[in-house]
């Protein structure tokens, strides 16, 4: 009893002394750190840069160890190769550097120098998709749809055919009909409108994707990696409906559980608030 209470009495003298010597500024200080720390893990861990950074750490292991026992040779080494460790960084984490920033530029922090969304719209989106693909998923007809969410797509958006029209679930079939001249490619989807379609997606990179993907889930995979776009893909071999979204794939979706993705992913914050208002008012 006694020990206990001697260790109680010594924490409590630390947490005083802690009080006493740290200041408001360094816990925010230690907070913003750990949560750039956290949002750069989070944008690598679905990505083949994780296996980079597990190699970045097994290097800065060898190096404490080489450290430790003064092995001369091998710490000039690494201290050479550590130099040119930043260049090699960008270099190789460039994609996800462009993510992060982008994430960053897209916050709620940046509400001042961005425009206000369209929530209104969400429930029109969401209603006309899923109309949508239930039809082309029970006809098997390709397709690949990208909404557009904080993360502008315009730079997607020229490479296809400029659109520009309200959307309904009878105009994005039509875009997707097997003879169309627009049903291959992605259509791109912002603020409840068509806005483009027959347009070019990057392919991801991940490498531990399964062979059996085809370009169209790669490519949804490969949007939703640059950008915080939610990609819905209907297979052509099987029909079935898929969504990708932040690098993530979810395969063999019902209407039901497609219907509900779309309306947690898209339905949030004011979104959602406005819905409820606008149900109140009713």
């Amino acid at each position: 009893m006694e020990v206990i209470r001697e260790l109680l009495d010594y924490v409590l003298d630390f947490l005083l002394s802690l009080g006493r010597t740290v200041g408001v500024w360094d816990v925010v200080d230690v907070v913003i750190i750990a949560f750039i720390i956290y949002r750069i893990l989070s944008v690598m861990r679905r990505t083949s840069a994780g296996s980079v950074i597990k190699g970045i750490v097994l290097l800065l292991a060898v190096a404490g160890l080489a450290y430790i026992f003064d092995m001369t040779v091998l710490i000039y080494f690494l201290s050479q190769t550590l130099q040119m460790g930043i260049v090699v960084l960008i270099v190789l984490f460039q994609p996800e550097i462009r993510k992060l920033f982008e994430q960053v530029g897209s916050s709620r922090l940046n509400f001042l120098f961005r425009k206000r969304a369209k929530f209104e719209h969400v429930e029109t989106t969401i209603t006309s998709v899923v109309a949508a693909c239930d039809e082309m998923a029970k006809s098997k007809a390709g397709a690949i749809i990208v909404i557009e969410r904080e993360v502008g797509l315009n730079d997607f958006a020229v490479t296809g055919t400029k659109i520009d029209a309200d959307i309904s679930s009878e105009l994005v079939q039509n875009i997707f009909y097997k003879n169309s001249p627009l049903h291959d490619g992605a259509l791109l989807i912002r603020d409840g409108r068509l806005l483009a379609a027959s347009c070019m997606l990057p392919l991801s990179n991940n490498v531990g994707l399964g062979r059996g993907l085809g370009m169209r889930h790669r490519a949804a995979i490969g949007i939703s990696e640059r950008s915080d776009a939610l990609a819905v893909i209907i297979s052509e071999q099987t029909g079935g409906i898929s969504v990708a979204v932040d690098g993530m794939l979810k395969r063999h979706l019902t209407k039901e559980t497609f219907e509900t993705l779309l309306r947690n992913e898209l339905s949030q914050g004011s979104g959602a608030k406005a819905r409820k208002q606008k149900v109140k008012k009713k």
